[in-house]
């Protein structure tokens, strides 16, 4: 049997929702999509070889990983590994029956100069799924994730400030965060790159109404009544209340062993101990006024190139 080619593609936002809607569309009978979300092989730009010096070392090891993992059934979800070879890429397919829609989720397609017309060049016929999130609140979304994984333990502003002083445009926690908002010039790649109805262009804000995933279901051309499951939101943040400790805890693998050995009855209240309440953390008004500042061009560009009214993000 002919392996199957994907058809579509979730391609960002970074932190507006693409995990869940990701997890929500493998529900459907219709739709097949990668047991391993982002494996990144149109961003050229996403390469262990392009990551800052600290991250290289673990980015190999994860690429190994993947091509033992490629090696097997692929019968468990594996979130995010780099695949590089296109035939390992297509390997990710091959359990693919009958179903229309056929696809993956790598959100740094949207960001990536490479990922649009690669795409286009293999598959000039896929769809495309762009969800876009209010370009402050979503660096603030991506601090917290990077806080939960112990890999940033200073403040929101501090960085930012870091982000905006870096040497170098090494992949990494610094870079691209604030880049990964500048939405205007990612959208009108993929515009470039496919015709206009082949791009479903959605705001976080969209997601949240009834119709949503019915019209991503229509976009897709699969049974748009087909109710799916939405009662879990995936990578959500847990903060720990000591982020310094967490991160050299994680950095020794001692958490995930703290984890394992802690036992079943006391996890909720040692949860309660580790980690601080959801939305306890939040952006103050200065840190959003200046994140106003940074996107407000690319936001007016950006209200154009859809036309829509996007002037909620500017407040």
């Amino acid at each position: 049997m002919t392996t199957r080619t994907p058809n579509f593609f979730i391609v960002g936002a970074p932190k507006a929702g693409t995990t869940s809607l990701y997890h929500y569309l493998d529900q459907h009978p219709d739709i097949y999509v990668s047991p391993l979300k982002e494996p990144s092989h149109f961003s050229l730009e996403v390469r262990p070889e392009n990551f800052e010096p600290a991250l290289q070392p673990q980015a190999r090891r994860d690429e190994e990983a993947v091509r033992n993992y490629l090696a097997g059934p692929l019968d468990q979800k594996r979130f995010s590994g780099i695949v590089r070879n296109y035939d390992d890429y297509l390997r990710l397919f091959a359990a693919a029956g009958d179903q229309t829609a056929i696809g993956e989720a790598s959100v740094c397609y949207l960001w990536s100069k490479t990922a649009p017309q690669a795409i286009a060049s293999r598959l000039p016929h896929a769809r495309i799924i762009i969800v876009l999130r209010d370009p402050a609140d979503r660096a603030f979304s991506q601090y917290l994730h990077n806080v939960s994984d112990g890999v940033v333990s200073s403040t929101f502003r501090d960085h930012i400030d870091a982000s905006l002083h870096r040497t170098g445009n090494a992949f990494g926690v610094l870079h691209p965060m604030l880049e990964f908002g500048l939405y205007a010039d990612q959208v009108q790649r993929y515009l470039d790159a496919f015709p206009r109805e082949r791009v479903g262009i959605w705001l976080y804000e969209d997601t949240k109404r009834p119709s949503f995933l019915s019209e991503v279901l229509q976009f897709l051309q699969v049974d748009p009544t087909f109710t799916l499951d939405t009662s879990t939101r995936h990578l959500q943040p847990q903060l720990p209340r000591m982020t310094g400790l967490s991160q050299t805890l994680r950095r020794n693998g001692i958490w995930d062993k703290i984890k394992n050995l802690t036992p079943a009855p006391i996890k909720p209240f040692v949860r309660n101990l580790a980690y601080r309440k959801a939305g306890s953390v939040r952006m103050s008004a200065h840190e959003r006024a200046f994140l106003i500042y940074y996107y407000e061009e690319d936001i007016i560009k950006l209200a154009k190139i859809l036309n829509r009214d996007l002037s909620a993000w500017l407040r």
